[in-house]
């Protein structure tokens, strides 16, 4: 077999089957292999006329494929799968070569595999991929990890298949060192998890308390789609609500039982968040209604609780409570991205990746799940401040949560009142608080940690760490 291919993929399922046509398409020569060859042969059948692909049966056929230095690209599910592929076929690769694993790898797993192939002369491009199946068909947003070396044979060929920006910049960078693709990659899907619980929360909104039809609140959707909160997602949602049931005529929203489910990301986002002492709080929530929505038999045993009563609102009324919701589902996305971004610029801290957080925004304007307008202007806000603290800090976003905080605080009153659950955007204007607050009630913990565990406390007024002695005297020492 002659070494044709630029590039190669081993994992044909959707994602995987649909990269290898993206790269094919664009003009490379697409080395494919699948543990069971009739996939890949299926494959080549069916869409070999949209470029050059080279089909292979075995490891050693997929490898001698490859042009030097070799690009081996795992579409395959992650964990031991992973492992069990890389170990396959790390004995037959040579320095220089590098295996891309394209899959949703914990950032540690990557981090691992990076140092162990290192040491073999191979480089490990753990790489985030966002888009799903059409991402990676006809252009994903690309975040890969790995060396640098690595990213000057591979960057260009992943910038010619991404997707690209309204101002057709490629949504591919170099993220950083080994796990740092797969990391941002993980935040990535917290956010996704936190911006769809809040669009969630604002359908039950307009649904429960304005008393909008599924066909209506979609318009309402359409509507915001063309403003500020312009999304992949809103638009999507827009669909969904709009869809109807064919064997029964309902709206196709009641026909769906109410329990999410979730893959991974979302739980790995919050548990690293707290491994970095990052408060994530919005994000944390939406992944909790999704554990709590599944726990059916919990659910069931709660129908009796006591609640308020629903009081519809008047026309006039209810079109002005979709505005004062189309705020809070603003100011809390702005919410749940600050604190998307903050655990990124943490996580690049701890592990030394040095990742441009203007950059992160930048490459989630196309291809991602997340893609959104006001992305340009998180690019633009730490592009002109790299050190921007939050992006609450940013004046303009500052100055539009300002604007729209009545109307949100006013929300969650109305969600109160008549009983309809919003922990996404009670998290958010909660966090909001708690950063402008002038005093925490930390302090009380602070002594009453001191009272139980003698674990000392720092005072306003003079440096030092102190101790009371809970006595009768109730005497301060220096710690």
């Amino acid at each position: 077999m002659s070494t044709t291919a630029q590039i190669g993929v081993t994992g044909l399922a959707v994602m995987g089957r649909n990269l290898a046509r993206n790269f094919a398409r664009n003009g490379y020569t697409v080395a494919v292999h699948n543990r069971t060859a009739s996939r890949t042969h299926a494959l080549v059948e069916e869409f070999g006329g949209e470029g050059d692909f080279v089909a292979t049966e075995t490891a050693k056929e997929f490898v001698a494929a490859l042009e030097r230095p070799r690009r081996l690209v795992i579409m395959v599910k992650a964990g031991d799968p992973t492992d069990a592929v890389i170990q396959e076929f790390a004995p037959l690769l040579e320095p220089g070569d590098m295996i891309i694993d394209g899959g949703n790898a914990h950032f540690a797993d990557t981090r691992r595999r990076e140092r162990e192939l290192r040491e073999q002369g191979i480089h490990f491009v753990g790489t985030g991929i966002s888009g799903g199946e059409e991402g990676a068909l006809h252009g994903p947003s690309i975040m890969p990890g790995g060396s640098k070396e690595s990213y000057a044979s591979l960057g260009p060929m992943l910038e010619k298949i991404s997707a690209k920006a309204a101002d057709e910049a490629p949504c591919v960078t170099h993220v950083g060192a080994d796990g740092a693709g797969h990391f941002v990659k993980m935040v990535h899907n917290g956010i996704e998890y936190a911006d769809m619980q809040l669009i969630g929360e604002a359908y039950q909104l307009l649904r429960d308390v304005a008393g909008y039809t599924p066909a209506q609140i979609a318009d309402i959707f359409r509507t915001w789609n063309t403003g500020r909160l312009d999304s992949y997602l809103i638009e999507i949602t827009a669909e969904v609500l709009s869809h109807v049931d064919a064997e029964t005529g309902k709206p196709f929203v009641d026909v769906v039982v109410d329990q999410a489910e979730q893959k991974g990301t979302g739980r790995w986002t919050v548990q690293i968040a707290l491994d970095l002492g990052v408060p994530v709080s919005g994000i944390a929530e939406a992944v909790f209604a999704r554990s709590l929505s599944g726990h059916a038999a919990l659910r069931d045993a709660s129908r009796g609780l006591v609640g308020p009563k629903a009081s519809p609102l008047s026309e006039s009324e209810a079109a002005a409570f979709a505005d004062r919701v189309e705020q809070a589902l603003y100011a809390s996305k702005i919410v749940s991205y600050t604190q998307g971004f903050h655990e990124v610029a943490a996580g690049s801290e701890e592990y030394g990746w040095n990742i441009d957080l203007g950059a992160v925004a930048a490459i989630w304007r196309g291809g991602c799940i997340i893609r959104a307008a006001f992305l340009d202007r998180i690019r633009a806000a730490y592009d002109a401040r790299p050190d921007l603290p939050s992006l609450l800090s940013d004046e303009t976003f500052a100055q539009e949560i300002a604007a729209a905080q009545d109307d949100w605080r006013e929300v969650l009153i109305a969600a109160t009142r008549q009983g309809v659950p919003t922990p996404g955007f009670a998290a958010a204007l909660a966090y909001y608080d708690a950063l402008r607050a002038e005093r925490l009630p930390a302090a009380l913990t602070q002594g009453q940690r001191d009272y139980f565990g003698a674990h000392t406390y720092r005072r306003t007024d003079r440096d030092g760490t102190f101790h009371t002695l809970w006595g009768g005297d109730r005497s301060e020492v220096t710690a």
